[in-house]
């Protein structure tokens, strides 16, 4: 009986080794504050050198959190990239279940990014964490067939953003209770209820209130 051959090592590409280091910070930051991850424990989680993490992230650490942050506000910004077909309510709920199950995947890292106060963070962290609220806002927008909203839509609209944020850190504090299923459809709940109430106010806020009634109907 031949023996089996051994796998041949095969040197990765720059990209692939990249993204093998980015792999292995992302599952360090989702459960750690940034703080408490060293370029050590990011080379042991990839297991490589350390001078190797620093050929990739000459910066260090700070370069290396901006990267793997980036990485994961693009995740973030897929989770509102609903197909626009069909009712709407329904569509939000698919995009508020990967949300949530983003969330739970990387609750220590998601309360580090939202909450701020980490050393690690800077003005170039702050924007990436606002780009991921625009991008959710302007994929709102679009499911509910908007091209141009007005003040208070867009106020409304950030509010439940603010809102699904705050809601999700406090799921993270109370161990992630209710379930997620009743949270998600309490969040679509406070969506329809908030967009109600601008209605008040808003003749575009209240037209879209009515769409929403006859699409609850069909």
């Amino acid at each position: 009986m031949t023996p089996s051959a051994t796998p041949a090592y095969r040197r990765l590409s720059v990209e692939e080794r990249r993204s093998q280091l980015l792999d292995a910070a992302l599952g360090l930051f989702a459960h750690r504050a940034p703080e408490e991850v060293s370029l050590d424990d990011v080379a042991e989680a990839a297991g490589v050198s350390r001078p190797l993490v620093y050929r990739y992230f000459p910066g260090g650490k700070q370069q290396l959190y901006e990267a793997a942050l980036r990485s994961a506000a693009e995740e973030l910004r897929q989770c509102f990239d609903e197909a626009r077909e069909g009712p709407l309510l329904p569509r939000l709920s698919r995009a508020l279940d990967r949300y949530l199950a983003f969330v739970d995947q990387h609750d220590a890292g998601f309360s580090a990014l939202l909450q701020g106060g980490s050393v690690a963070e800077t003005s170039r962290t702050t924007a990436i964490v606002d780009g991921v609220r625009r991008s959710a806002a302007e994929h709102i927008y679009q499911h509910l067939g908007v091209t141009g909203p007005g003040p208070r839509l867009r106020m409304t609209v950030r509010m439940w953003i603010t809102a699904v944020e705050a809601a999700s850190l406090i799921w993270l504090d109370e161990d992630k209770q209710p379930p997620a299923g009743e949270l998600r459809d309490w969040l679509v709940d406070q969506f329809v209820a908030v967009l109600t109430v601008t209605a008040a106010r808003d003749p575009q806020t209240a037209a879209l209130v009515g769409a929403l009634a006859e699409d609850g109907r069909d």
